[in-house]
């Protein structure tokens, strides 16, 4: 045996691993009873806009106007509860359902590294969120204009329609990267990942109403920066405690996004080694 398959045999191992242990929580994610609230948080948007197709086909509107009413449909309902409660099931559930469940020892008395573990678990949750929420947010931007026909192919093959699917569908996959990391590590550090949940949700929400420095402290804040309609205009009485803040530019704002969740997935995978089995609750 020379000295590079010495050295090669570890990643080999921790890829078989990686492998199997994606099988087996993908199979949980995707297709457990467990997951039919999230069907629901998928399904119903997509449900939504097809019948606006359905009984809006009168052309009393602009195509232009049924794009800014999805704007304020990604904006108001995937960013800030769809994928959030998502991710929030998805990730933090990941080691807190195997204790509720008795079988986190299973994991443990096999020969795998916590970090090989916690970051397999990781990636199976990140790929049914993306599934789950790209495939509902490209759905919903295809039914809500579907009825204008000739004119909906033109605006999304020779318009700005691809463009702007492309930038929503990129924003969901960072928005479950970055809320997924999130969850992760409240999945590990608390055994009742809903208080900090719930910080984090009414910080996130908050964020129209924060100085612009205070801002750039929240995932939604970068993921709103890189949306087709950045903003969306504020009404009601409390529209006036809206503070006004420059978008951050995608090259930034991407790096960044991934950065933080790159260093919050270490951490969780770093404290998932001092983890022990306990079903007394």
């Amino acid at each position: 045996m020379n000295w590079s398959q010495i050295t090669n045999q570890p990643w080999m191992l921790w890829r078989r691993q990686v492998a199997a242990i994606l099988r087996l929580e993908l199979k949980k994610s995707l297709f457990s009873k467990r997951a039919w609230w999230i069907y629901i948080l998928t399904l119903g948007p997509v449900v939504i806009t097809g019948l606006h197709s359905l009984i809006n086909g009168d052309g009393h509107h602009t195509i232009g106007e049924d794009y800014m009413i999805f704007a304020g449909i990604y904006q108001v309902y995937f960013l800030r509860l769809g994928i959030f409660f998502g991710c929030l099931g998805i990730f933090s559930n990941l080691f807190r359902a195997e204790v509720l469940e008795r079988t986190l020892h299973y994991y443990f008395m096999s020969p795998v590294r916590r970090e090989v573990l916690a970051i397999s678990k990781y990636v199976a949750g990140l790929i049914a969120a993306v599934v789950y929420f790209t495939g509902s947010v490209v759905l919903s931007f295809l039914f809500i204009a579907a009825h204008w026909g000739p004119v909906f192919q033109q605006y999304l093959m020779h318009g700005p329609g691809m463009q702007q699917l492309g930038r929503y569908a990129l924003t969901t996959v960072l928005a479950c990267i970055g809320y997924g990391s999130v969850f992760m590590l409240t999945g590990v550090l608390y055994r009742n990942p809903m208080i900090p949940a719930a910080v984090v949700m009414v910080w996130e929400n908050l964020n129209p109403f924060l100085p612009s420095l205070l801002k750039k402290f929240s995932v939604i804040f970068y993921l709103k920066s890189l949306c087709p309609v950045s903003d969306i205009p504020a009404e009601g009485p409390l529209a006036f405690l809206v503070t006004a803040t420059n978008p951050t530019p995608a090259w930034l704002a991407i790096p960044g996004l991934l950065l933080v969740s790159a260093l919050l997935l270490t951490y969780a995978a770093a404290k998932a080694r001092k983890l022990e089995v306990s079903y007394s609750e």
